[in-house]
């Protein structure tokens, strides 16, 4: 059985109390919210606090990605979501893809007194996540095999070893999961590599996305992504816009996608 740290035991709670290991992608657009919210103070906190209220039910995590709050008022918006989230008993996944060396690094992992986990980048080796590893007690997902189709160009290369870069960074990954804080992210396009990863990393639980408006494989996404029943499937556009021509009623659509998909992973998850 793998040995989890405080958040993945916190994760693994809300799995099993809620039966769902649906994350949903907090990707608040401006260009795509409703009219009537950019009226708000902060549209993006109005729009996120709604989606919450619809979704949290069904919902094992939120994944805001930092790219759509990198402004002052994007700040603001993020932190008033990651404590309504909490206010909601769910956790908070940072997906910022972070990494760098020395001090910098160290200020992205400051990033993580905030939320439960966020999402690094090996590119740059062990010393430039230490900062966040550090951190007994968040979860660190690591970049692996990504959903989107450019993602080949680099994690397919093959190695001396014989081995494409994906394997060896998974491999890499085990190897630095001394505190039980790692996972990966391995998207559901790729449901061959997802098998292939499961094999070769047992305990790693995985963030799977590219479920929802990317087409991925959800009965894959549940068969290898959960490490002992502890991982996260992702849809980002899939639940949060389902509703963006319904006006003021978005929400609702929102929290109705969110199900659709909580009960068609269940099935798989049944199945498993």
């Amino acid at each position: 059985m793998p040995q989890f740290n405080a958040f993945f035991e916190t994760l693994r709670d809300r799995i099993d109390r809620k039966d769902t290991v649906v994350s949903v992608g907090l990707d608040a657009d401006l260009d795509r919210i409703p009219d009537h919210l950019h009226e708000k103070d902060l549209p993006r906190w109005a729009f996120n606090r709604r989606i919450i209220d619809a979704t949290h039910e069904y919902a094992a995590c939120y994944k805001p990605n930092a790219a759509f709050y990198e402004d002052a008022d994007g700040w603001r918006s993020l932190r008033e979501t990651v404590a309504y989230a909490h206010g909601k008993d769910v956790p908070v996944l940072l997906d910022a893809k972070r990494a760098d060396i020395g001090n910098t690094a160290r200020k992205y992992a400051e990033l993580l007194d905030h939320v439960d986990a966020i999402t690094a980048n090996p590119y740059m080796g062990r010393d430039s996540l230490e900062p966040f590893l550090s951190k007994a007690d968040k979860g660190v997902f690591v970049l692996c095999r990504t959903s989107n189709p450019g993602g080949a160009d680099l994690q397919d290369l093959e190695l001396a070893s014989g081995e494409p870069l994906y394997r060896r960074v998974a491999a890499v990954a085990d190897l630095w999961n001394e505190r039980g804080n790692v996972g990966l992210v391995v998207g559901a396009t790729a449901p061959d590599e997802l098998e292939e990863l499961r094999e070769e990393v047992p305990d790693l639980p995985f963030l799977v996305p590219g479920v929802g408006a990317q087409g991925g494989d959800a009965e894959a996404a549940v068969e290898y992504g959960l490490a002992d029943g502890v991982g996260l499937v992702n849809s980002s556009r899939g639940i949060i816009f389902a509703g963006e021509d319904a006006g003021e009623n978005f929400a609702k659509a929102s929290g109705q996608a969110a199900k659709r998909l909580r009960d068609r992973l269940n099935r798989h998850r049944t199945e498993a």
